[in-house]
């Protein structure tokens, strides 16, 4: 039972963190500038190229969580 909630949960925490990639790093990666920013003039933001970098770590490592809590489930339902 625990085990299905934390699975769910970091689920939902690599989807949101992948969202968060594409919608801050993907989209624009032809834009950055040599200094890591794009600015879209219609809303006036500014993108920084490291975002990209931390949300695709966030989503690998909440990835990488859920194998691990898969893998010890099926291991403890075994013996």
């Amino acid at each position: 039972m625990i085990f299905n909630l934390v699975t769910a949960v970091l689920l939902g925490m690599a989807a949101l963190s992948g969202f968060a990639y594409f919608d801050r790093y993907y989209r624009w990666r032809d834009c950055f500038n040599d200094l890591g920013r794009c600015y879209d003039p219609k809303t006036g933001v500014v993108y920084l190229e490291q975002a990209g970098l931390v949300w695709l770590t966030l989503l690998l490592v909440c990835l990488g969580l859920v194998v691990m809590v898969l893998f010890l489930g099926k291991r403890r339902q075994k013996g």
